[in-house]
């Protein structure tokens, strides 16, 4: 029965050994997690194949004007008195807060460059949304604009005096080969 109880008592010490080395590794790794956390959003939810075609076709902007909100708002909301050591170099609030910014951006476009080149290419498959054959009549949907209530089952003769316009006030596109 002694042999029994220091059994117990030792699975007890073992699983209060667990606790505690899990909480020192929370406590050591926690400040890392919004990081890590980061770099796994830009990694493996964001297909980088069609960004890459945003950015380039001027999404960027968009990605310059929010890390200038981001800092804006950061400097702002937390400011920093008396100034910040960054790298050995005592910056001010913003300086800091454009640094730290500047640094997120990087590592997300980090990421994005990893996810391009392949080197997770199993981990980061991302299928195309299936298009719902949505044709209501003729080929011709509302482009946004709602639905037209006139009447289509009028005569399509072109001898009443008037010029007809099929395109329902739409711009018609041209393809360029």
């Amino acid at each position: 029965m002694n042999a029994l109880w220091n059994l117990f008592q030792a699975l007890g010490q073992t699983l209060s050994s667990l606790v505690e080395l899990l909480y020192a590794l929370l406590a050591l790794l926690g400040p890392w997690l919004p990081l890590v956390g980061w770099l796994a959003f830009w990694m493996f939810a964001v297909n980088w194949t069609k960004l890459r075609l945003t950015l380039a076709r001027g999404g960027w902007v968009g990605v310059v004007l929010l890390a200038a909100v981001a800092i804006l708002i950061w400097g702002n909301v937390s400011p920093t008195i008396g100034g910040v050591d960054v790298v050995g170099l005592k910056v001010s609030n913003f300086v800091e807060k454009t640094v730290f910014v500047t640094g997120l951006v990087c590592l997300m476009f980090l990421a994005g460059a990893l996810q391009l080149s392949g080197c997770c290419a199993s981990c980061c498959q991302f299928d195309e949304p299936v298009a719902l054959d949505d044709d209501h009549h003729g080929g011709h949907d509302d482009h946004g604009h709602g639905g037209h209530d006139h009447d289509h089952s009028h005569d399509h003769s072109h001898d009443h005096g008037h010029d007809h316009d099929h395109s329902h006030g739409h711009t018609p596109v041209i393809a360029h080969h």
